[in-house]
């Protein structure tokens, strides 16, 4: 049986190999952000519209960098969820998704940081009139 020429080192690795690093932080995913964004917007969890939405994204683990057309994913299940669009919370959780799918160093912002963060950059800062009025009734100005 022939012996490794190689040594341990005190640390039991090996000399001669490097170490090997994980990944730290690891990649955000989209059900990550989703879910973030459903909390954000429905802190109450009582809002069937929000809970269908994230119900579509919550086995979508990959890395939020990876979805090729996050703007119209979000949008499309957002219709699916609310096909007439008149839930105020649920638009914006789309918004947030998407914000936060292109600045994902926020992702621990406060809540109404990013939801006027995410409504500046959505509606560039023009909401509609629905969306306006939930937003100034959680205290938020745009």
């Amino acid at each position: 049986m022939r012996r490794s020429k190689r040594k341990a080192s005190h640390e039991g690795r090996i000399s001669g190999y490097r170490e090997i690093v994980p990944t730290e932080p690891s990649p955000v995913t989209l059900s990550e952000v989703v879910r973030r964004a459903v909390e954000i917007c429905d802190p109450a969890a009582d809002d069937e519209a929000l809970a269908e939405y994230l119900r579509r994204f919550e086995d979508r683990d990959e890395p939020i960098t990876a979805v090729e057309d996050l703007e119209g994913e979000t949008s499309a299940e957002a219709r699916r969820a609310d096909p007439e669009g008149l839930d105020p919370a649920l638009t914006m959780a789309a918004a947030v998704t998407t914000y936060l799918g292109f600045k994902r160093e926020e992702l621990a912002a406060p809540d109404d940081q990013l939801l006027r963060l995410a409504a500046r950059s959505e509606f560039d800062g023009d909401p509609p009139p629905a969306v306006a009025a939930w937003l100034s009734d959680r205290g938020v100005e745009v």
